[in-house]
């Protein structure tokens, strides 16, 4: 057994290096400066381009993306094949990789006017390369949605708790953009007055527990069952995911679309802020209490692993380490989701240039932190293997709470807090997601002229278009395996967006180098083309097709899962292979131009 505290200490000294050494370099790299007006300010219209203090906007920032993933990875890798592959990735993976792919997709899109990945390798690829990326995003970001309410709705049912606390937080951040935006009142005692309000509502969570159907297990005995008595079979879904958790998905999805159509000053900002004390607490209450509870021996239990650190290659569930520990762990180490909001949403709401250093590249070691805290709670409880996301979201939860006895806090509060803590970054990224599909869906259109065009890029027929399949695709009964498309999808993602940073750079200045960029994006292309490719022909084609292990009789929706699996596996490969070609055909051509053609701006577009 190790002590949990020394996993810690690793994370800590090598993210303190990244942000103090070399997010310092990248930020005088790209040439931040505060003379130049940010979108923000230039394109100021009260509804996308709104100006944010730092603290708000790193708030947003930092809830938008830390989801469900930088929790669900570490807790399964760490099951599966030990806890030292998933420490080594996320420890040397974050400020190599993640954090500098999350500051360049901000970096980049600050100098394109606020603009997403796509329009910008557009501009220098060609209208085809732009659009091959925005629908490769738009497929993402339904993956996203799906994956986020599902995990939400788990967690309600698991912990009643968090569903009324979400509810009052969700209320108090409506009153408190009108505090700021519509009364004009003095920000920092609005702030301690709504922040200690959104903690009573944790305690009030505790206090009245609410669920739709019958919920878990573990569920208090005073929950307040809305539909009591009803059984709730009908339901889409739930069959597969319980009533309590199918009733939820269409309401998460539902608030998603509603809150991304609004102005972000309405929900999207105050809500972040409020909830990033929130975040910030979990996540560095949990850290100060693995130290203290490990110093002082205050724990419930001794804060040591309690799983094996290394399970040998081929791991307890029989999958390889490579490629697949990769995939596994996306978010928390790098996360293809995270330039879709550096590059949609932060960069419209970015009030000076030199806070993309700590909002860009220090939110993503934040979310780091997160994922360390994670992998913690699955060392101390040590689940059993194959319990996938329904089994990761509660030991996140259950661990959390038996860290914070360090602090005396009984884990019949630890739990559900660290419960809220995490539906606060899921609730947050469920919705940002759905207002970047809806920027992905009107950069593909551009000037609408049909109807259909039209209805695409509405507000509220869009959130529909992204809603509807992500509902599908979590009641089908399929959501077992959304994990791995969605993971995949998703880190791949990450190796374009690294991509289109590339060829901004490349176009700037023949004499940038495209190290930082260029080797992690060449990194991530060959693991997750191995990683669909394994998800592809081994576990759908090799494994069910040809050996026939399907876990008992195939049904012909099981067998069509596994083909649209296999398609939508070879469609992302493909697509990604194609944009690596045109874009290594524009970086060769501009620095065969020299630097006299270039300005500073990052270049012309291509007419093609």
């Amino acid at each position: 057994m190790v002590q949990i505290i020394w996993l810690v200490a690793a994370v800590l000294v090598l993210f303190s290096l990244g942000y103090f050494g070399y997010s310092r370099y990248l930020a005088q790299f790209v040439e931040l400066d505060d003379a130049n007006t940010t979108p923000a300010h230039k394109y100021e219209d009260g509804q996308e381009y709104v100006p944010a203090k730092k603290p708000v906007l790193l708030g947003h920032h930092y809830s938008s993306i830390a989801g469900g993933a930088p929790i669900v990875g570490p807790i399964t890798a760490g099951v599966v094949w030990g806890w030292l592959p998933a420490l080594l990735w996320i420890a040397i993976g974050n400020p190599l990789l993640g954090a500098t792919h999350d500051f360049v997709s901000l970096s980049a899109s600050l100098r394109h006017e606020g603009k997403s990945i796509g329009y910008i390798i557009g501009q220098y690829v060609g209208e085809r390369g732009k659009n091959m990326l925005l629908w490769f995003a738009f497929l993402t970001i339904v993956l996203v949605v799906a994956v986020f309410a599902l995990v939400v709705a788990i967690v309600f049912n698991a912990y009643p708790e968090a569903a009324t606390a979400s509810l009052i937080y969700i209320g108090l951040a409506v009153l408190f953009g009108a505090y700021l935006y519509q009364l004009n009142l003095p920000f920092i005692p609005g702030t301690v007055a709504f922040v200690v309000a959104m903690f009573v509502g944790v305690y009030l969570g505790i206090l009245y527990p609410l669920a739709l159907f019958e919920p878990a297990a573990r569920a208090p005995a005073e929950t307040f069952v809305l539909l009591e008595g009803m059984s709730g079979s009908w339901l889409p879904g739930a069959a597969s995911l319980g009533a309590n958790t199918a009733a939820w998905v269409p309401i998460i999805i539902l608030y998603g679309a509603l809150a991304s159509a609004l102005p972000v000053w309405v929900l999207l900002q105050p809500r972040d802020y409020l909830s990033s004390f929130l975040l910030y607490t979990g996540v560095g209450g949990a850290l100060l209490a693995i130290i203290v509870g490990t110093v002082l021996g205050t724990s419930s239990q001794p804060l040591v692993t309690n799983l094996e650190p290394f399970y040998g290659f081929i791991g307890r569930s029989g999958a390889p380490l490579f490629p697949l520990l990769f995939i596994t762990i996306a978010c928390g180490t790098i996360s293809g989701f995270h330039s879709l909001v550096s590059s949609g949403t932060t960069s419209k709401q970015l009030n000076k240039e030199s806070d993309a250093r700590v909002i860009g590249y220090g939110g993503m070691l934040g979310e780091g932190l997160l994922a360390i805290v994670a992998l913690s709670t699955v060392a101390i409880v040590s689940p059993d293997v194959g319990g996938g996301i329904g089994l990761a979201l509660p030991t996140f939860a259950q661990g959390g709470g038996i860290i914070l006895t360090s602090f005396g806090i009984p884990t019949t509060f630890g739990g559900p807090f660290m419960a809220l803590v995490l539906v606060s970054f899921l609730l947050t990224s469920t919705d940002t997601a759905v207002r970047l599909g809806r920027y992905m869906m009107e950069e593909i259109v551009g000037t609408p002229e049909t109807s259909v065009q039209k209805a695409a890029t509405n507000r509220y027929s869009n959130a529909a278009i992204q809603g509807i399949p992500a509902y599908i695709l979590i009641t089908s009964g399929s959501w077992l395996t959304l994990w791995q498309l969605f993971g995949g999808a998703n880190q791949l993602l990450a190796a374009l967006a690294l991509l289109t940073a590339t060829v901004w750079l490349a176009n700037w200045d023949e004499s940038k180098q495209l190290i930082s960029t260029g080797v992690p994006m060449a990194l991530m292309v060959f693991i997750t083309v191995l990683g669909l490719g394994w998800l592809a022909f081994h576990d759908n084609l090799y494994v069910k097709f040809i050996q026939g292990e399907w876990g008992g009789t195939p049904t012909l929706f099981a067998q069509l899962s596994a083909v649209v699996q296999i398609v939508l596996a070879l469609t992302l490969i493909g697509l990604a292979l194609a944009l690596v070609v045109i874009g290594y055909q524009s970086i060769s051509s501009a620095r065969g131009r020299g630097s006299g053609t270039t300005v500073a701006d990052g270049g012309s577009p291509r007419d093609d």
